[in-house]
């Protein structure tokens, strides 16, 4: 008896204390929920880097829009696993920039490397020092974003090991 009450209680404590996928997003400013063509990326930009010195992370700038079929497919993935999500933002300011016909945000994107295709990523310091390049495709394996890549790079690129990589 005592060992099925306290089953029961492990799982109502994992499943009442760990936040939802909805309830994660509504912490979340702006910028780091949705492409948007109206926002300004200069002013989310210093949002972002104030954020992430205020807490201590990296910004993870991802460039996609709503037309992206990989930008949708890398969000679900990102909602069907809490863990990649939670270290995710645990980790890091998520800045999304939108490019888009109707904006292509040419002047904050001529201040980064070249984009290899969408979604792209870059991270940069709290300093705005841009110390990383990335093309997702690399996150995936078999087609499909993988779990394994995606907590690989959220621990080598996060402020704790940023020393580590600036310095070598």
């Amino acid at each position: 008896m005592k060992l099925i009450f306290a089953i029961c209680f492990i799982i109502s404590y994992y499943f009442y204390s760990v936040p939802t996928f909805a309830e994660s997003t509504r912490n979340l400013p702006l910028y780091s929920q949705v492409f948007s063509e109206q926002r300004d990326p200069f002013k989310d930009a210093i949002a972002a880097i104030t954020l992430a010195k205020e807490t201590n992370r990296n910004v993870l700038i991802e460039i996609g829009g709503s037309w992206c079929t990989w930008c949708h497919k890398m969000d679900a993935f990102l909602a069907k696993n809490p863990e990649v999500y939670h270290q995710l933002h645990r980790n890091f300011v998520l800045l999304k920039i939108s490019v888009s016909d109707a904006n292509e945000n040419q002047a904050f994107m001529k201040s980064l490397p070249p984009v290899l295709g969408y979604p792209h990523m870059y991270v940069s310091t709290s300093a705005g020092k841009m110390i990383l390049s990335k093309d997702t495709a690399e996150l995936q394996e078999n087609g499909q974003y993988s779990i394994k890549r995606w907590l690989t790079f959220i621990k080598d690129w996060q402020v704790k090991s940023q020393a580590l990589i600036v310095s070598k």
